[in-house]
């Protein structure tokens, strides 16, 4: 089988859960035996032309010069490189079986390719506009953002989401029938957290916190949804109880400067520190070398973190919204708590760390998981299915 996938993100840019979803779905993909070839714009260096895999090639395109000022107007005339690369890609190749696109910012180039080669088009929906404004779509540029995005809905074959709530969501926002979705979960590769437990981190530890302090580490865009403005509040809860308790929040994000003034104020100066953007390599070690992972969002599509907590075998405590209510299975895998609630926050942090077997227990439960649920070969395994079925639809059809 042989699939044109595109993405606004592929390493080496990567910015939030798409990206990670991207980057470790199409090598499983092609371990399956399915041809990729992934076309994205070239934002942050990286070969034009790259075969980074047995049956997997990437094409970084450089995107056009454009800095109108209006974000969807600037992403319409990066799909236009994209497209004439795609569909030079086809004409040197022959034949593809599908596009797969990944959310509304690839998906003019899509839906042309579709139209161009009448070849099916599958998208994944990882997030909705509407969904983030909780169905308030007050300005042009979300009315325009969802306009685009129902547009990739009515226009797919058929539509993946990673949750049942993605799914929900996808109906209600777009008007799309049950049927054409198909609710496959993301993943996580559990091998970089397995090396780094059997090293000693504890100099690396020491970096953040003394040897009897525990750890509550957050990592993700500071941005409102995400909650860490939740955090921040709950934290002086927790030290009450807990006084030689350090948090750790990773992440760079519009809230930033906000939110450590608002530290600053509580007092947390010394208890609560800002990393700023951190690599990969330092991201996993503190994953790693946490007592608690934890994730208070206010709209979480599926939370790919909390699975790197489950990968990193560390104890998880989410907020009990959209995919994480899904993906974290409360008191088994980790902890729920109220959403927008420092008072329950606190109190799940506090639990997590007051009752350390139990702790133990759930994050021993939640590594099984990420084995074999949320093992990208399972996923890769899902994905392929809804691919047959789209090309055995196609065969019976007249475009």
């Amino acid at each position: 089988m042989r699939v044109l996938m595109l993405s606004w993100e592929y390493p080496p840019h990567v910015v939030g859960g798409l990206g990670k979803h991207v980057a470790e779905l199409s090598p499983a993909l092609d371990a399956a035996g399915v041809e990729i070839h992934l076309v994205t714009p070239r934002w942050a260096g990286g070969a034009p032309e790259e075969r980074v895999a047995e049956r997997m090639t990437v094409y970084r395109v450089d995107p056009p010069d454009v800095r109108s000022g209006d974000f969807f107007h600037d992403a319409q005339q990066t799909n236009f490189p994209l497209a004439a690369q795609a569909r030079s890609i086809v004409q040197s190749l022959g034949g593809f079986d599908l596009v797969h696109v990944h959310d509304w910012l690839v998906s003019f180039a899509g839906i042309d390719l579709k139209h161009a080669f009448k070849l099916p088009l599958v998208a994944t929906v990882h997030a909705t506009e509407w969904g983030r404004n909780h169905g308030s779509l007050t300005t042009d540029l979300q009315r325009a953002i969802h306009n685009a995005e129902w547009w990739l809905v009515y226009e797919a074959w058929r539509v993946i989401t990673c949750t049942e709530f993605m799914c929900h969501e996808v109906e209600t926002a777009f008007g799309a029938p049950a049927d054409k979705i198909d609710v496959i979960p993301n993943g996580v590769d559990t091998t970089p957290f397995d090396r780094l437990r059997s090293i000693d981190l504890s100099e690396f530890r020491a970096r953040w916190a003394l040897p009897h302090e525990p750890i509550v580490f957050n990592v993700g865009r500071i941005v409102w949804e995400k909650g860490v403005h939740v955090l921040v509040e709950a934290a002086p809860r927790v030290l009450t109880s807990r006084p030689d308790t350090k948090f750790v929040v990773a992440g760079t994000g519009g809230m930033l400067d906000s939110i450590r003034r608002r530290a600053s104020q509580l007092g947390l100066d010394g208890r609560m520190l800002f990393t700023g953007f951190l690599p990969d390599a330092d991201r996993d070690k503190l994953f790693v070398v946490a007592d608690c992972t934890v994730f208070p969002s206010l709209y979480e599509p599926f939370g790919i973190v909390a699975l790197e907590g489950f990968a990193a075998r560390t104890p998880v405590v989410v907020s009990d919204v959209g995919g994480f209510s899904e993906v974290v299975r409360n008191h088994e895998t980790g902890i729920h708590v109220s959403p927008n609630n420092p008072d329950s926050l606190a109190w799940g942090i506090l639990h997590t760390l007051n009752h350390p077997e139990w702790s133990r227990a759930r994050a021993a439960n939640a590594y099984h998981e990420a084995r074999t649920r949320f093992s990208w070969t399972t996923i890769a395994q899902q994905t392929i299915r809804t691919y047959e079925q789209i090309v055995a639809e196609r065969a019976e059809t007249a475009w």
